[in-house]
């Protein structure tokens, strides 16, 4: 069973990973959307930074977020300028670390299911005078709505399972950084294998659950998709 302290590093890594993932969805949509109708030189090398976190040591990110973020740093004059304080060990410095770690899990799901739309819809919806956000609303994101769906339960499961970057950008603060991971490894580090027993069978569980939803969604979307091509 959980205990206090562990049940309050559930709600918030709950907490944490919601928001995260709203501001992954907000942030990872016009970034997707442009990635995926550009035509511009620069594509690659955009595409190369999002996806820069899947390459780099979560312990390299949550260093150079210390250092923007410290009270020397860009970020942390500035926030310190307008009465915000620091942000490295609050719960705020944990969503910034969490948005930028999971941020190609969003935007690359997102990309592929733009893409995927194709022109043809979205001429179609041009000659009925539908102005650019119309088309966007009307037929992108509905289009899209797969991608959508995959990429917030991967923002959501990836921002549960971080630790590296946590850790380094916000400690072992209980109540304000203590999150579910870095609960695992206090566990471990004082010995206490049966709690951490606990934690890590629940996020094995948690993980499964994650990776079968997909497999289901990828499985639905694949059905109807064969039948509307069936029909046409």
């Amino acid at each position: 069973m959980l205990d206090a302290d562990d049940l309050q590093a559930l709600r918030l890594t709950a907490s944490l990973a919601a928001l995260t993932t709203l501001l992954l969805l907000l942030l990872g949509t016009p970034m997707a959307w442009w990635l995926a109708r550009t035509r511009s030189r620069l594509k690659g090398a955009v595409a190369a930074v999002v996806a820069l976190p899947l390459v780099l040591p979560p312990t390299v990110i949550g260093f150079y977020l210390l250092m923007l973020m410290g009270p020397h740093g860009p970020v942390g004059v500035f926030t310190q300028s307008m009465g915000w304080g620091l942000l490295p060990f609050t719960f705020w410095g944990l969503v910034v670390g969490s948005v930028l770690h999971s941020f190609p899990f969003v935007v690359q799901p997102l990309q592929q299911a733009f893409e995927a739309i194709g022109r043809r819809p979205l001429e179609v919806a041009a000659t009925l005078r539908a102005s650019p956000w119309d088309r966007f609303l009307t037929v992108a994101l509905p289009l899209a709505r797969p991608g959508f769906l995959t990429a917030a339960v991967l923002g959501f499961a990836h921002t549960v399972g971080e630790f590296g970057v946590v850790l380094m950008i916000g400690g072992n603060i209980p109540g304000a950084t203590r999150v579910l991971s870095v609960a695992l490894y206090g566990h471990v580090e004082a010995m206490d294998y049966a709690k951490a027993n606990v934690l890590a069978a629940g996020m094995v569980g948690f993980g499964f659950a994650v990776m079968f939803l997909l497999y289901l969604l990828n499985g639905r979307v694949g059905g109807v998709l064969g039948r509307q091509e069936g029909r046409a």
